[in-house]
């Protein structure tokens, strides 16, 4: 596409999510005559996190036209059917490998609301907020949520109303993680969504964007810089081998089902496969996790060189890869809390805040030869970052356990780009975006990217916050 015209109409700009917080992103714009979401996430976190969710939407479902996705991940995607529910029934759109990946994961949250409210209506004294947790949706909301999806592919330009088109790029983030285009109203605007780091397992590096009118841009990471990926390695592997061989302890690693765990399952096969590891007893304990490796699998022309290359030799020398178990059932996952040590257990949720990753912390994290590797980001609030910033003691089920296993955060895996990754992506573009945003960071990390970004580019660069409306 070439640059937008001259002619620009008043348009509104809307942060209803991912303003100053990680999570719950979500941005509305209103050209006049068509309104539109990029993203609709769930929030994550504390009780203040709950009260957002139980709170959306705070605009007109019913007027909303239709929806841009970037991601599967549930900060981007997890309020799709609260959105239905409340009468929205526009298109979707995604890239194909999301919406396979969000016929799991949206089902799988709507379960997960059921089974926790239950656990609370039984459990009222042991609750959260002391009784049963509100719904934000059932599985019916879910499916009328997946009936509305529409599938895109990178690079095509995709007519949408009004005049308006849009276009899908790699972002490098997870499978089918996508950069949204959007050419409305005589203007260019660019939604980043989360960007990857810059040569990772798997996937492709992100795509750069050139010219653009108006820029959201993310900043989770954007305060530091990851460690490199063969110093990251080296601690992975040596974490793993103390643990498992000088300690006899289990390795505990909190993981995300889509994107980190299939990951950490290829980083535990490449390194086998350098025979830096070896013997490995892997449990991945999460329901979704095998739906989400299967789909995964169903895309590998998605992955990168080197990916696709470890695919064809596992495919040759199955009898040289670790013990990789997928648990299913509930009984399977309560026999895992039975094993003593030599086993590395990938469980969600990533956070540790929900799922059967919080039963697998209760039976180790007393236990000194044990270790708990974080490999993404914790948001505020989280018990995942909790744990990362030294709790001694924490509650689970109600009970209070003590924190003996150690604690180890390997950033140099994390699927979002860093500071210098994110400047490098903005560096592609060919003039300074009149506008640019900086969202989906916590506040203090957003204003020192966009100090960044004023310091190194020389750009102008706005943290705008929650609910603020901005003229473009």
């Amino acid at each position: 596409m070439g640059r937008t015209n001259n002619f620009k109409h008043p348009m509104q700009l809307t942060f209803h999510g991912g303003a100053g917080e990680v999570t719950g992103s979500c941005f509305l714009l209103d050209t006049g005559t068509t309104r539109f979401l990029v993203d609709c996430g769930m929030f994550q976190g504390d009780r203040e996190a709950d009260m957002k969710n139980v709170q959306f939407p705070t605009f007109d479902p019913t007027r909303i036209d239709f929806v841009l996705l970037t991601h599967a991940h549930i900060d981007h995607s997890g309020m799709l059917p609260r959105l239905a529910a409340r009468g929205f029934r526009g298109p979707i759109y995604a890239t194909q490998a999301t919406i396979d990946l969000l016929e799991v994961m949206l089902r799988d949250s709507a379960h997960i609301q059921a089974k926790e409210a239950e656990w609370e209506s039984r459990h009222p004294q042991r609750s959260r907020d002391g009784g049963p947790a509100e719904i934000l949706y059932d599985m019916e909301d879910a499916e009328a949520a997946l009936s509305l999806m529409h599938p895109v592919q990178y690079g095509t330009q995709v007519l949408l109303r009004d005049g308006m088109s849009c276009r899908f790029l790699d972002a490098g983030h997870i499978l089918g993680s996508a950069i949204i285009e959007v050419w409305a109203g005589g203007r260019k605007i660019v939604f980043s969504g989360d960007l990857g780091q810059p040569g990772r397992p798997i996937l492709r590096s992100p795509t750069p964007a050139n010219e653009a009118d108006v820029v959201l841009i993310e900043s989770t990471y954007g305060n530091r810089l990851h460690k490199n990926l063969d110093d990251t390695l080296d601690e992975f592997v040596s974490v793993i081998e103390d643990t498992l061989h000088r300690k006899h302890g289990n390795v505990i690693m909190p993981a995300f089902t889509v994107g980190r765990t299939q990951e950490i399952l290829y980083l535990l096969i490449d390194l086998t496969r350098q025979r830096r590891l070896s013997n490995l007893r892997v449990y991945v304990d999460s329901p979704m996790a095998l739906a989400a490796t299967e789909i995964t699998m169903r895309h590998i022309e998605l992955f990168n060189h080197e990916a696709q290359a470890l695919v064809a030799w596992g495919h040759e020398r199955r009898r040289d890869m670790p013990d990789i178990r997928f648990v299913q059932a509930v009984e399977e996952s309560m026999a895992i809390n039975e094993i003593r040590s030599g086993a590395i257990i990938i469980s969600a949720s990533g956070m540790c805040d929900a799922g059967r990753i919080k039963h697998h912390l209760r039976h180790n994290l007393h236990r000194p030869e044990c270790s708990i590797i974080f490999t993404g980001f914790q948001a505020e609030g989280t018990l995942g970052r909790r744990l990362v910033d030294g709790a001694r003691l924490v509650r689970l089920f109600g009970e209070e356990i003590p924190v003996r296993a150690s604690i180890h955060t390997i950033g140099g895996l994390s699927a979002h780009a860093d500071q210098a990754a994110l400047l490098e992506w903005l560096g592609h573009f060919r003039h300074a975006p009149p506008h640019l945003y900086v969202i989906h960071g916590e506040a203090a990390t957003a204003m020192e990217f966009a100090q960044a970004v004023r310091d190194r580019l020389g750009w102008t660069a706005v943290t705008p916050a929650m609910h603020s409306t901005v003229q473009i």
